[in-house]
This record gives structure tokens, sequence and C-alpha cells, in this order.
């Protein structure tokens, strides 16, 4: 509605933003609570505990090396936690918008 022209899943760039505003080379990932670590929920796995929590791990330091390889690319790079999505989008929406902006004023990322 606000004329953001954006991509789903840009494998083009690392990691494969699930959104991706390539004209200002920003890369929104929204990540599952549970898949990727919010506040300990690996360890309230009962079954396979060991299995999961490892997987999780690397989940979790997957996402940082994305990030940080992303960044050195010179994209800005925004995560969301899928509760936080779902609970205050318009919130989570504010933050890109923010990140335009100072894309625009600065010039940075178009």
């Amino acid at each position: 509605a606000e004329g953001i022209r954006y991509r789903k899943n840009y494998k083009k760039a690392i990691g494969t933003p699930d959104i991706a505003i390539t004209k200002h080379k920003i890369a929104i990932f929204c990540d599952g609570d549970f898949w990727h670590g919010k506040n300990g929920l690996e360890n309230t796995i009962e079954s396979n505990q060991k299995y999961w929590v490892e997987k999780i791990k690397r989940n979790k330091e997957r996402d940082l090396e994305v990030t940080i390889a992303l960044r050195d690319q010179g994209w800005i790079v925004l995560r969301f936690w899928e509760k936080d999505i779902i609970r205050n989008l318009d919130l989570c929406l504010e933050k890109i918008r923010i990140a335009i902006n100072e894309c625009k004023k600065h010039n940075s990322c178009s």
C-alpha cells in the first residue's frame, strides 16, 4: 500500500532473507521463536533433547553468521521474532520504515 517494492525469499542474498527490499539493501528475517531459540525455548524439549538443542544452537550461530555477512556487504539486517510479528505487526513495520528513511536520508542504501 505504501509502494515499497520487495522480494520474498530472496535467494541472491546470503541466508535467503524472508523479505528483501533490494533498492535499499534491507534484509528482513522472520524468525520462529522455537527454531531460532528465543528465550531458551529449546530447553523445554523433552524428547531427543540433545539433538534438538544442538540443532537450535547451530541455527542461532548461523543467524549471526548470516547477519554479519550481509552487513559486511552493506545490507541493513532486521530480524523479527514470530510472536512479535503476531502481537505487534505495526511496530515491526515501523522499524522497517525507519530503516528505509535512514537509507534515504544518508543515500547509503540505494
